[in-house]
């Protein structure tokens, strides 16, 4: 700016007066003579605002291998139901009585898998449930919505009100959905007041796993007996963990769990932490205690630890921003110190 403009009085002047110009800031002419020249300035609210592009999640084209399995299902289906229906007509055939039993057998089959199916619906439907509602409230902490953080603790109240242990939790977190609270703050809040002693029964629920799968491994005489013992100990931890956190899942719900909790593994670098594991049953002096077998016990049971964590990720409903996160150290430490005393 020159110091003639510098020294410049307030003035006052109307936009529609011909002595008043009004020029673009990237016009670099001159105005004439004895103007006033009045270069607009962009308001910071009316700038652009850059914005990630969002993931999109690749379309897949026409699934035609759930095409082959749905078909093959319903052949299955259809050839089971002409077999029994041709032995009922041949039970009646030979005996009145038979027919009765065999189409009250039926029947009873029938009601089984009909209520088999739908407890198997209602597990998947609620597993996905749990998954959305996790996302929706890593988005809230982004975005802060108050309207949407209300309605995320509503749908977990409603998720968790048959759980005993959570009373006390459900009725103070009620106290505080009508509140001014800002939307990141109010899923900080459930998450301390729901998932503080879900939490900590998650992490005795690992803890007891990786034990018990420490001292199984050390003392079976088959690796065979390892596999099964460790792989049905997977499982029954995984259930635990997903009943815990709210949800029901049936034989299909487990293996979609055992996928995502694979996939999170994997995702999160499963064979880094086994590396630090290794280096961290050296650094306490372990390893020149143990046996190769109580070793490898040790080592299965950590692995156990890292796979319990790993669900507990999957299965929990709400993202760890309040609370911290269970460490694979402090398991480690309590299993190590378990299998020192032993030794």
């Amino acid at each position: 700016m020159s110091e003639r403009s510098h020294h410049r009085r307030p003035a006052t002047f109307k936009l529609d007066d011909p002595g008043v110009v009004v020029m673009d800031p990237e016009d670099s002419s001159r105005p004439p003579r004895g103007t006033v020249h009045v270069t607009p300035e962009f308001e910071p609210a009316a700038l652009p605002v850059p914005v990630e592009a969002p993931v999109l999640r690749p379309q897949r084209g026409f699934r035609w291998g759930a095409v082959f399995w749905t078909a093959i299902g319903g052949l299955i289906l259809l050839g089971l139901g002409l077999g029994v229906t041709r032995l009922i007509e041949d039970l009646f055939a030979r005996s009145e009585g038979l027919g009765l039993v065999g189409l009250a057998f039926a029947l009873a089959a029938t009601l089984a898998f009909a209520i088999v199916v739908a407890r198997e619906a209602f597990g998947l439907a609620r597993l996905a449930a749990i998954e959305k509602l996790h996302l929706r409230a890593i988005g809230v902490l982004a975005s802060d919505d108050r309207a949407e953080s209300r309605a995320i603790v509503r749908e977990l109240l409603r998720l968790e009100h048959q759980n005993p242990q959570l009373a006390r939790a459900r009725a103070t977190l009620q106290g505080h959905t009508d509140d001014i609270i800002d939307g990141a703050d109010l899923i900080r809040l459930a998450e301390r007041e729901l998932m503080t002693p879900l939490d900590q029964e998650a992490r005795r629920l690992v803890s007891s796993a990786a034990q018990r799968v420490s001292l199984v491994t050390a003392v079976s005489p088959r690796a065979l007996i390892d596999v099964l013992f460790v792989f049905a100990a997977s499982l029954r931890l995984i259930r635990q963990l997903a009943r815990l956190y709210g949800g029901r899942p049936g034989a299909l719900g487990m293996i979609a769990l055992m996928r995502h909790v694979i996939a999170h593994v994997a995702i999160t670098g499963g064979m880094a932490a086994s590396d630090g594991l290794i280096q961290q049953m050296l650094g306490h002096g372990i390893a020149a205690k143990l046996s190769q077998r109580l070793g490898e016990g040790v080592l299965n049971g950590l692995l156990t630890a890292r796979l319990g964590l790993a669900a507990i990720d999957v299965t929990r409903p709400l993202p760890f921003t309040a609370l911290p996160r269970p460490a694979l150290a402090d398991l480690a430490k309590d299993l190590l110190r378990k299998r020192d005393d032993e030794a």
